[in-house]
C-alpha cells in the first residue's frame, strides 16, 4: 500500500510540473486562523519615525538617516502559527532584508533560537530570495551554524500581498507560502530543534555584508526609502505558560495528527524542485558535524 501511494505522489507531481504554480496542497491552515489587527498582537520594537498604521496594514521602511525599523509581538509562544502577508519593494533592493520570525534573543542573548522567513534584497530583473532558517542554543551567535534553505518564489512578490507563515510544534517546524508547504524541518533529537518560548518579529535593515549575492552587492541608498509592507497579521500559539500541546494551533493537514500530506508532500517537492536555490544540507562547503540532522 504505501508503495502504491508513494507511486500516486509522484505521478502527481509529474502531471503537475509544468503547471505555472505549485498543485493544490488541498488544506489551507491560514483558513483555520482569525487575522488580528497589529496592535491586537504586537508593537513597534525599533524605528518608530519609519512605522506607520493605516487601519490593518504597517508600513516599515529604512532609510540612511536611521537602521530601519521592527515590530515584536506582545506576547512569547512555545508552539503555534504565526503568519502575516507581505508585499515587498520591487527595483534595486540589494543588502536589504525584509523580514518575519521567531526569536528569543533578548531572553536569551549569545545563546538563541531563532526560526526565520527573510526576504534577501536584490537588483531590477533579478527575482527576490526567501531565505529560510533555524537557529538553535546559541547557532546563530558567534560561529554561526545556520540551516538555511533558499527558495525563487512563483510569482512576483511586489506586485501584491502574499501570505507567509510558520508552523511550530513540538515535533515540526513547517513553512509555508500562501498555504503550501515550501519546507518541513522535523525534530530529530533536542540538539537540534528549538524548544523555548519566542516572539513574534518582522524588520527591515540592512544587511549589505552578505544579503545579496554573499555580501558582493551592497545597498544603495539612491534608490531609498526600502519600504516593507505587512498586513493580516495571524497568531494562534501556546503561550510561555502553557502547555506546547495546548492545541490553540491549527494542523499541519487535515489529518490532525501533524505532518503533511501526500497532496501537500506533492506541492512541497514541486516547490523545492522548481524553485529551491540552496539547502544547506546539500552544501559541500558546509562542516556537517555541526547539523547531524543532514
Amino acid at each position: 500500500m504505501a508503495l502504491f501511494l508513494l507511486s500516486l505522489l509522484f505521478l502527481f507531481l509529474f502531471n503537475s510540473s509544468n503547471a505555472q504554480g505549485p498543485p493544490s496542497p488541498g488544506y489551507y491552515p491560514s483558513s483555520k486562523v482569525q487575522s488580528l489587527g497589529f496592535s491586537q498582537g504586537f508593537r513597534n520594537l525599533w524605528g518608530p519615525q519609519h512605522q506607520s498604521l493605516d487601519q490593518s496594514a504597517l508600513t516599515i521602511w529604512l532609510d540612511k538617516t536611521t537602521g530601519g525599523s521592527g515590530f515584536k509581538s506582545l506576547k512569547n509562544y512555545r508552539s503555534g502559527y504565526f503568519g502575516t502577508s507581505v508585499k515587498l519593494q520591487p527595483g534595486y533592493t540589494a543588502g536589504i532584508i525584509t523580514c518575519f520570525y521567531l526569536s528569543n534573543n533578548q531572553d536569551y542573548p549569545g545563546s538563541h533560537d531563532e526560526i526565520d522567513i527573510e526576504f534577501l534584497g536584490t537588483t531590477p530583473n533579478k527575482p527576490y530570495t526567501l531565505q529560510t532558517n533555524v537557529y538553535i542554543r546559541g547557532s546563530g551567535d558567534g560561529n554561526i551554524v545556520g540551516r538555511e534553505m533558499k527558495f525563487n518564489l512563483w510569482f512576483d512578490p511586489t506586485q501584491a500581498y502574499h501570505n507567509y507563515a510558520i508552523l511550530w510544534d513540538p515535533n515540526e517546524i513547517i513553512f509555508f507560502v500562501d498555504d503550501v508547504p515550501i519546507r518541513r524541518y522535523p525534530r530529530k533529537n533536542d540538539a537540534t530543534f528549538p524548544q523555548r518560548p519566542m516572539y513574534v518579529y518582522g524588520s527591515i535593515w540592512d544587511a549589505s555584508s552578505w544579503a545579496t549575492e554573499e555580501g558582493r552587492i551592497k545597498a544603495d541608498y539612491r534608490y531609498q526609502p526600502f519600504v516593507g509592507k505587512y498586513n493580516n497579521f495571524k497568531i494562534a500559539g501556546c503561550t510561555a505558560n502553557e502547555n506546547p500541546w495546548c492545541g490553540r494551533s491549527p494542523s499541519s493537514s487535515p489529518s490532525r495528527a501533524g505532518g503533511l500530506s501526500l497532496q501537500q508532500i506533492a506541492a512541497m517537492l514541486w516547490v523545492q524542485r522548481n524553485y529551491k536555490v540552496y539547502d544547506y544540507c546539500q552544501d559541500p562547503r558546509r562542516d556537517h558535524t555541526h547539523t547531524p540532522e543532514c
